[in-house]
């Protein structure tokens, strides 16, 4: 979950859903705040995943990590493209 391969899905993920929530806003007008919410948290933790960072505490390496981003985003990209369906 955190070699080179992994780190570059991560960044992906996270420049493709802040490219839509930046340059498209209505991508996510359509996304209750929670779930916005919830997105953008997972947008967060791919941008810190996809740098390198490494979180100390065990919290925080399970709030950023990899699975929680990956999970999030894909959450938000579903929802994004089931609006538009």
């Amino acid at each position: 979950m955190y070699s080179t391969l992994a780190r570059i899905v991560s960044m992906v993920l996270a420049l493709v859903l802040a490219g839509l929530v930046t340059f498209y806003p209505p991508a996510v007008a359509s996304l209750s705040h929670g779930l916005i919410t919830l997105v953008i948290w997972g947008m967060s933790a791919g941008f810190v995943h996809g740098i390198g960072f490494d979180p100390d505490g065990r919290f925080w390496r399970i709030v950023l990590g990899p699975v929680s981003a990956w999970a999030l985003m894909g959450m938000g990209l579903f929802l994004i493209a089931k609006s538009y369906l």
